[in-house]
């Protein structure tokens, strides 16, 4: 049977609003408290990586050192998504009410996840006593 051009488009809306969503909640928790970790930082670190990578002979060095370049990319990644921060929040705000709404999200779990009580009120989502 055959998806309506209703239901797919509500399909679609709702993986752009999952999208959003969770591309900010990641941006937000790789704000974490503490040392800054910069691009640049990272970088230099992948550099000397992969100059070691090259150098090594020992094959559970090179594999060790293989997994360590592939959580600095990682690191890389969240820390570029980290600095577009205001456009992923304005993306979260405009899906997290209807988001919030369709899967019965609370503004109390929302600041669980460390979202700002000024960022929840620019989308529409008030503050309840609602657990």
């Amino acid at each position: 049977m055959a998806m309506s051009e209703e239901h797919k488009a509500a399909l679609a809306q709702g993986r752009a609003e999952s999208r959003a969503i969770k591309a900010y909640l990641k941006a937000l928790e790789a704000k974490k408290p503490g040392r800054p970790v910069t691009k640049e930082s990272l970088e230099a670190r992948l550099f000397a990586v992969n100059q070691k990578i090259d150098a090594v002979d020992d094959p559970l060095r090179k594999v060790d050192l293989i997994q360590t370049r592939l959580d600095i990319e990682d690191a890389l990644e969240e820390v570029e998504m980290a600095v577009n921060l205001d456009e992923l929040e304005a993306g979260f705000i405009e899906y997290a009410k209807p988001y919030s709404d369709r899967k019965g999200i609370s503004y109390s779990a929302w600041r669980a996840m460390g979202v700002a009580p000024g960022t929840l009120k620019a989308a529409g989502i008030a503050e309840t006593r609602r657990r």
